[in-house]
C-alpha cells in the first residue's frame, strides 16, 4: 500500500503543480516557451497578421532587399511579400512539425506499452519490428518513404509518422517494462485485476509524462525533416508558403540577396532550437530528484 501511494503521486495534481513552479523558475526555458506561444499565436492569426497575400507576386518587384517600401522584409523570386509569407509558412511548418508527432506518440505508446506490460513473445515480434526502422538513418528513411508516396502533405505526414513511431515505441516499452516490475501493479495483478484495468490504472499514469516529454523533443528535429523534404521537393507543393520550400525556391538568389535567402532558414531555427530548450527545461521540472 505504501508503495501504491509513493508512486500515485506522479498522477496526483500537486505533482504537476510543482512540475509547474520548477519549470517558471528557469527563465530560459520560460523564455523559449514564450517564443514557441508566440509563434503558434502568429500561425493561427496569420491570415490577420500577414500585411498581403503571400500568393500574390509582381515580377516586377521581385527579389527586392529588406526595408523596401511595403516590403519590411523585401520580396521573393516572384515578387512576393517575404514577411507574408513568413507569417503564413508558419501554419504549414508547425503543422507538419507537430502533427506527424503526436500521430506517431499514440502509435509508438500503444506499441511500447503493450510490448513493454506483455513481456516475451509480444514484446519481441513487436519490438525487433521496431527495430528495422532503426538500420535506417531517420533522415534517409524519411526521403525514402515521401519519395515512395509522392510529394504533398498528406504523404509527408505519412512519411514522417512512420519514421517517429519506433523511436517513442522504444521509450514507451523502456517505460513500461520498468513500472511493470512495481509492487503495485503486483499487488493488482494477486487481487486479480486484468490486463486492460492495471494498464489504465496502474501504468498509463506513470508512463505518459515521460513518453510524452520525448514526443515534445521530437517536434524540432521532425520540423527540420520536413523542411529537408520541402527543400528536395518531397513535400510542400508551390505555391504554399513553407519555410523549407521558400529556401528551395530561393537558393538561386544566395549570391545577390543572400540575407533574403537566409530568412526562412533563421525562422526554422529559431522555432527548433526554442522546442529543444523548451523540452529540456520541462524534462528536468519533471525530475524530481534534481
Amino acid at each position: 500500500m505504501r508503495a501504491a501511494t509513493a508512486e500515485a503521486f506522479v498522477r496526483s495534481p500537486g505533482y504537476w503543480v510543482t512540475v509547474l513552479r520548477r519549470f517558471a523558475r528557469d527563465p530560459v526555458a520560460v523564455g523559449a516557451a514564450m517564443v514557441v506561444l508566440g509563434l503558434i499565436l502568429m500561425a493561427v492569426f496569420a491570415p490577420w497578421l500577414a500585411p498581403q497575400d503571400p500568393l500574390q507576386g509582381m515580377t516586377l518587384k521581385r527579389l527586392r532587399p529588406p526595408g523596401t517600401d511595403g516590403h519590411p522584409l523585401g520580396t521573393d523570386e516572384l515578387g512576393r511579400d517575404m514577411l507574408s509569407r513568413l507569417i503564413h509558412g508558419a501554419r504549414i511548418s508547425l503543422f507538419m512539425g507537430i502533427v506527424p508527432v503526436f500521430t506517431a506518440l499514440v502509435a509508438g505508446a500503444a506499441i511500447g506499452i503493450v510490448a513493454g506490460y506483455a513481456g516475451g513473445w509480444t514484446n519481441t515480434v513487436l519490438m525487433r519490428t521496431m527495430d528495422v526502422f532503426f538500420a535506417f538513418p531517420s533522415v534517409l528513411l524519411a526521403v525514402a518513404l515521401a519519395g515512395a508516396l509522392g510529394p504533398g502533405i498528406l504523404n509527408s505526414i505519412i512519411a514522417l509518422t512512420l519514421v517517429f513511431v519506433p523511436p517513442i515505441a522504444r521509450v514507451a516499452e523502456s517505460v513500461t517494462t520498468g513500472v511493470r516490475s512495481r509492487d503495485y501493479v503486483e499487488a493488482a495483478k494477486a487481487s486479480g485485476a486484468g490486463a486492460l484495468t492495471i494498464i489504465r490504472k496502474h501504468v498509463l499514469g506513470n508512463v505518459l509524462g515521460p513518453i510524452f516529454v520525448y514526443a515534445m523533443s521530437l517536434i524540432a528535429v521532425c520540423m527540420i525533416l520536413a523542411s529537408g523534404l520541402s527543400f528536395l521537393g518531397l513535400g510542400v507543393k508551390p505555391p504554399m508558403p513553407d519555410w523549407g520550400l521558400m529556401l528551395n525556391t530561393l537558393r538561386t538568389a544566395i549570391y545577390t540577396q543572400p540575407l533574403l535567402c537566409a530568412l526562412p532558414g533563421v525562422m526554422i531555427f529559431i522555432t527548433s532550437i526554442s522546442f529543444n530548450i523548451m523540452t529540456d527545461g520541462l524534462r528536468s521540472a519533471m525530475d524530481i530528484k534534481a
